[in-house]
């Protein structure tokens, strides 16, 4: 059965483009198209889709409070049509909190060729959103409800120590709730997030005004230090370094691999070379397998390594190729991953490991 997709964009030409690509996909079909989230409502209820596309900026009633009341009344899964300025990357963010599952950015130069061009990509964002896992969302204020950070380490802190963090479908939100309950003195932390340039540093500057830590877009040349959290910029693979006894953090423009740029495995083997035994490995949420064998070359190297379970994950991809493959030691909730991590941390590692 063919995935039912309702595409809602005010602009003419971006329905038609979203429809003709859609539609041209063997396992997908545009059931309807609206001008408006207005026109939206009553099509939603007739054509029930499995699906919905939703420009971030649209007249009559603003994409987030359309998002916003659906979440909440009608929960399904949204991909976020965003335009690629920095208003538009602020307010998509805004739209992972509320609940869309993830975003295609509009191309900058001519919208139609640009949109062919991001055909496969369209695509595969739909495919991926018809298989995730969707939570009705409470009506409090997406972000605003705070997570107080677990108690210092105190005593047990080591800069030796690092956390390394790859996500990619649902991971804004996971490495939200993760890194809100960190403490000022926990350990350096290194992220790579599958998100477009020119999102990235949205994000970061998100997470730090919701974090007790410092949250920043890496700028490649940082010393990685303590209660400090570097998100790789969607330009760039992000790399852990070493510079005499310290850990550096250093960007890359190579290729990409699996696909990606910034890539989780990249990240992964510069941990596993470099780090060894003081990293912690955490793969949450994601479509596809980015991750697994650097996860794999990490245990392999020393590090301890913890996987998002499935019941949390919004798309149980990337957590469970890293546990068929051999690399995770321990699995848990989203809730419960900050805690597990620390922990260990506090323990220096010397507890059993339960595989």
């Amino acid at each position: 059965m063919k995935i039912k997709v309702l595409v809602i964009d005010d602009s003419a030409l971006i329905r038609s483009v979203l429809r003709e690509i859609i539609n041209s996909q063997p396992d997908m079909e545009v059931v309807g198209v609206a001008p408006d989230p207005i026109v939206a409502r009553e099509m939603i209820r007739q054509l029930n889709p499995d699906v919905l596309t939703l420009d971030v900026e649209m007249p009559k009633m603003d994409g987030l409070d359309f998002l916003e009341k659906l979440m909440r009344l009608r929960p399904m899964p949204v991909v976020m049509v965003s335009s690629l300025t920095e208003k538009g990357s602020e307010i998509t963010m805004r739209a992972l909190e509320l609940g869309a599952v993830d975003f295609v950015s509009k191309p900058k130069m001519s919208i139609q060729s640009g949109m062919f061009e991001y055909a496969d990509l369209i695509a595969e964002k739909i495919r991926t959103a018809a298989k995730a896992r969707i939570r009705a969302k409470v009506s409090a204020q997406a972000g605003e409800v705070s997570r107080a950070p677990m108690p210092s380490l105190g005593a047990y802190a080591s800069s030796e120590k690092l956390i390394i963090i790859g996500a990619s479908t649902g991971g804004t939100e996971a490495i939200k709730e993760f890194l809100m309950q960190m403490p000022p003195d926990c350990p350096g932390i290194l992220i790579v997030q599958h998100m477009p340039e020119g999102f990235t540093r949205s994000f970061a500057q998100r997470l730090d005004t919701l974090c007790a830590i410092s949250v920043k877009e890496s700028a490649g040349g940082e010393r990685v230090l303590p209660g400090h959290a570097y998100l790789a910029p969607g330009h760039s693979h992000l790399l852990l370094v070493r510079s005499g006894a310290n850990y550096m953090t250093q960007l890359d423009k190579s290729p990409p691999v699996n696909r990606h740029r910034p890539s989780v495995d990249v990240l992964f083997r510069s941990a596993a070379q470099n780090a060894g035994k003081n990293a912690v490995g955490v793969i949450l949420t994601g479509m596809g397998k980015d991750g697994a064998v650097g996860m794999l070359e990490m245990k392999e190297a020393g590090a301890h390594n913890f996987a998002q379970d499935e019941e949390t994950c919004v798309v149980y991809g990337m957590p469970r190729e890293a546990v068929i493959v051999g690399g995770v030691h321990e699995v848990g909730a989203l809730n419960d991953l900050p805690k597990m991590v620390l922990d260990f941390v506090a323990a220096r590692g010397t507890r059993a490991v339960r595989v």
